[in-house]
């Protein structure tokens, strides 16, 4: 299959736990601090999601999520140690058959060796930041999860690396076929180390701090007292300096966010640019008009919100991915969309612009017509979440899944472990939370409680067992879950 002027290339550019907020085209406190103008080239140049949303908010099953077009029950990908079956179809598979030349860069985390890339080169598990191993196709060994891995040491920090071999990579593609690129960042996910030359970056500079970094939990139930993500929770490792031992918790909260997200932003700083390098290799090569280029992380993430750090939760901060598409052919330049989208979505748009229909298996929807400003009528007005992993041993966050619409989320923390890796196997007091996102944007008062609210209560939790029927995660699977359901829904 020839390239030619309808098959456009596509590079997919994701970081790993960049929230919304440090994106300066999203706007925020964060916006004039820490601009970040090639990631904004795009939105500029192409379109903004303003409700992109993450289906369960952690990295792994997020990548699953992302490159199957399914959800975690479906993909089998639910927590952090579960592997993707290198036979479960996905999309890389789907656009090899379409004459694409498909590769991958940087972090996979998936676990088991990737498939459907005719070329890989990238990151064991979480990889390190500075003078980084990759492992190439060709290179994985019997054991992948073996210690020391087979791979090579790249010097330098791990964001310039993983751009400069994207480059290289496009620059020595068979230019005879479409390709397929998807370029994963390590940064800035935790410890949040840069690259030497943004050390000083900010030096002298006081971040603003979000309205919500000290609050109290007033309202929330007991999942919010088990967290062990606040700022106080922050160690020496993130910090880069020892913690103080005499300030309060409001004290304490005040000086760690400063140095967090100091470390957080010059971290996005060297993406920024190796993001720039990438755009200016297109208008180079004359590439950019039949391109379609994406940025986006892999979930939300809080940045000081609620006192937080991390993900997890369905909380805004975690729920929302950034995401911002350019293809000049078709997507007007300042497209500002507002519509439900998920990242299940993604890979069924991939699909689309490859002129390609959707396999049966994928449960996302491609959403290449609203970008064109003509969403589908029957497009969905409500979007269902579920994170799995409960009581994790590093942050202990109670399992929850939920729905959110335009205006209202509703959270249900079932706090159990149903034999799921990576979680302790105790119960929790399921408990519930309701929030109304136009009166209360911060998610501050929980009106679950509220007799007013009983219908609209009701409401939502009839569609959201519509929604766990439509993506086949009904509670029934579960007989501790179905107990849990007739004993706390109604």
């Amino acid at each position: 299959m020839a390239q030619n002027d309808r098959t456009p290339n596509i590079i997919y550019i994701m970081s790993d736990d960049h929230a919304s907020q440090a994106v300066s085209a999203y706007g925020g406190i964060l916006s004039t601090v820490l601009p970040t103008p090639n990631i904004d080239r795009i939105a500029h140049e192409g379109a903004i999601l303003r409700n992109c949303f993450v289906t369960n908010s952690i990295s792994t099953p997020s990548r699953g999520a992302i490159i199957t077009g399914q959800y975690s029950q479906k993909n089998g990908v639910y927590t952090l140690q579960d592997p993707l079956d290198p036979d479960h179809p996905n999309v890389a598979k789907c656009l090899q058959q379409a004459g694409y030349q498909t590769a991958i860069f940087g972090k996979w985390h998936l676990h088991a060796e990737p498939t459907g890339f005719d070329y890989y080169n990238i990151l064991p598990g979480q990889g390190r930041y500075n003078d980084p191993m990759l492992i190439e196709k060709g290179t994985w060994g019997n054991d992948p999860h073996a210690n020391p891995r087979t791979g090579k040491v790249y010097k330098g920090h791990s964001t310039d690396v993983i751009g400069s071999e994207a480059i290289k990579y496009m620059e020595n593609r068979d230019k005879s076929k479409p390709f397929f690129m998807m370029c994963h960042f390590k940064a800035p996910h935790r410890p949040w180390t840069p690259a030497e030359r943004f050390k000083d970056l900010l030096k002298d500079v006081t971040i603003p701090e979000p309205e919500n970094l000290l609050d109290t939990y007033e309202g929330k139930g007991e999942y919010a007292e088990l967290l062990r993500m606040s700022m106080e929770h922050l160690r020496q490792t993130d910090v880069k300096t020892d913690i103080p031992t005499d300030m309060s918790r409001d004290e304490l909260r005040h000086w760690a966010y400063q140095l967090y997200i100091k470390d957080y932003l010059r971290c996005i700083a060297g993406i920024d640019e190796n993001v720039g390098r990438i755009l200016n290799y297109l208008d180079e090569q004359g590439l950019a008009e039949n391109t379609v280029v994406i940025y986006t992380g892999d979930q939300g993430f809080f940045l000081g919100e609620h006192g937080w750090f991390d993900k997890r939760l369905m909380y805004e901060e975690c729920l929302r991915m950034p995401f911002v598409i350019r293809y000049p052919k078709e997507i007007k330049p300042g497209t500002d969309n507002k519509d439900i989208t998920l990242n299940i979505d993604f890979a069924p748009l991939f699909l689309d612009y490859a002129g390609m229909d959707k396999p049966s298996q994928m449960q996302g929807e491609s959403f290449r017509s609203n970008l064109r400003n003509e969403t589908p009528a029957n497009w969905r007005q409500a979007m269902y979440y579920r994170y799995w992993m409960n009581a994790d041993n590093d942050h202990n966050v109670t399992a929850n899944y939920g729905i959110r619409t335009d205006r209202y989320k509703l959270i249900f923390y079932y706090g159990e472990s149903l034999g799921m890796t990576g979680t302790k196997n105790e119960s929790r007091t399921p408990e519930w939370e309701l929030y109304d996102l136009k009166e209360d944007p911060m998610e501050m008062k929980n009106l679950y409680h509220d007799p007013s609210k009983k219908a609209l209560i009701k409401e939502l939790k009839t569609k959201l067992l519509e929604l766990k029927q439509q993506y086949d995660d009904e509670d029934s699977k579960y007989p501790t879950m179905a107990e849990i359901a007739r004993k706390y829904y109604w």
